[in-house]
């Protein structure tokens, strides 16, 4: 992030799409603070910061006469936390663009920081609208995208808007550039052996990932409700549990794919299996490949959880996307914990950890261990996107 700061107005694009209580109280801030470095270091060399970013999906989410929702989806609501964090007064406009927002941001003195309000309030930032993306560009001399989450969207104000500032006045911000190191670092500069642990509820939602991976992982584990489906395919019994039979081939072709190229296949050897999907269903540990009718696989079983943490400590670089069951219920969340403790212990005895998506993320701060892993991705879709191979375009408008 090398571009000449000093008296100039920064139009910085991050991602403060952090969750709100019922009284639109901050809830995690945790997307907040990672765009803090940035920031700073603007504000530190002489710039006028002027922040953009989009909170929930307002023009989905209308209220029921059609309009917007501007009490909910306002990011007024961040004001107060972010002057504490800057430790100075945030200057908001109740616009995005428009005549309100241009005189405040003509009027920023260098130091100063201005908050659009919500860019998804502009029906044109989810199109990708041209002519909204060249009157965010007008307010700014300098473009710098630090909201490495959208990465993956053709939006206006993450890629359109780039195209409008010349090489040498846009860069990436400092968290950009820290999540696509460390995504590299892993597709491009992995040490061996390398695990992949990938979880979540459907093959279908990982399929290009899994592809790519048994390609250049050395082990793959598979977890949460995904794993049915591959056991399903190799004729187990998984009774009630999560199957997507529409992808059994799929899961066959992995499976082909790994043997030709050697790479180790996980699936778990156990689960807690329950008589239905709820918090308080009856449960008990049951071979994975021998789920009675009427019962469901909901959590990988203390076999499984004991097998992986083996495969994992003796990795050298982890990739870790997915909870290995339904982590949002407690009875079945064991298991992803267990899965965070033994990244956490790999990566201290020496091993790198990349660790990505909503579930792996709060199991590791669930456990205290957020802090204990190489690196942890704020990106959710734009780094599975990134990591199956597919050019993001706010990062595709940067380079033009």
């Amino acid at each position: 992030m090398d571009l000449p700061f000093h008296g100039k107005k920064v139009l910085l694009r991050v991602d403060f799409n952090v969750p709100l209580d019922e009284k639109y109280h901050i809830t995690d801030d945790t997307r907040m603070q990672a765009a803090l470095p940035t920031i700073k270091k603007i504000l530190d060399q002489g710039g006028a910061v002027i922040l953009l970013s989009h909170l929930g999906r307002p023009q989905k989410k209308r209220l029921p006469d059609g309009r917007l929702d501007t009490e909910r989806f306002t990011l007024r609501h961040l004001v107060p936390r972010l002057s504490e964090l800057l430790q100075r007064p945030v200057v908001f406009s109740e616009e995005t663009v428009g005549p309100k927002a241009k005189e405040k941001a003509a009027s920023l003195l260098p130091g100063e920081v201005l908050l659009l309000e919500n860019t998804r309030f502009n029906p044109g930032e989810t199109s990708g609208d041209p002519d909204f993306a060249r009157q965010l560009a007008e307010l700014a001399d300098l473009y710098v995208n630090d909201a490495f989450g959208t990465a993956h969207r053709r939006h206006a104000s993450t890629a359109v808007v780039a195209e409008y500032f010349p090489k040498g006045k846009k860069s990436f911000g400092l968290l950009m550039e820290r999540e696509l190191a460390n995504a590299r670092k892993v597709l491009e500069q992995a040490e061996h052996p390398m695990t992949a642990i990938i979880g979540g509820a459907k093959v279908s939602d990982k399929l290009l990932l899994l592809e790519r991976l048994v390609h250049f992982a050395d082990r793959l584990i598979i977890g949460g409700g995904m794993a049915y489906t591959f056991i399903r395919a190799q004729g187990g019994h998984t009774g009630q549990s999560l199957v997507e039979e529409d992808r059994l081939d799929v899961a066959r072709k992995v499976l082909s794919t790994a043997k030709e190229r050697h790479t180790e296949i996980h699936l778990p050897a156990d689960s807690i299996i329950a008589n239905r999907f709820a918090p308080d269903a009856e449960t008990r540990v049951c071979s994975s490949y021998e789920i009675p009718d009427g019962w469901m696989g909901l959590d990988i079983g203390p076999q499984a959880r004991q097998q992986f943490a083996e495969t994992i400590s003796t990795s050298k670089t982890i990739l870790w996307n997915g909870p290995m069951g339904v982590f949002e219920m407690p009875a079945f969340a064991e298991g992803t914990k267990e899965i965070a403790k033994a990244v956490a212990a790999a990566t201290k005895n020496g091993a790198f950890s990349l660790v990505g998506g909503g579930d792996s993320v709060a199991a590791l701060k669930q456990t205290g261990l957020d802090k204990a892993v190489s690196f942890v991705s704020t990106g959710g879709g734009a780094l599975l996107e990134f990591l199956e191979g597919k050019k993001l375009p706010a990062i595709e408008s940067m380079e033009k």
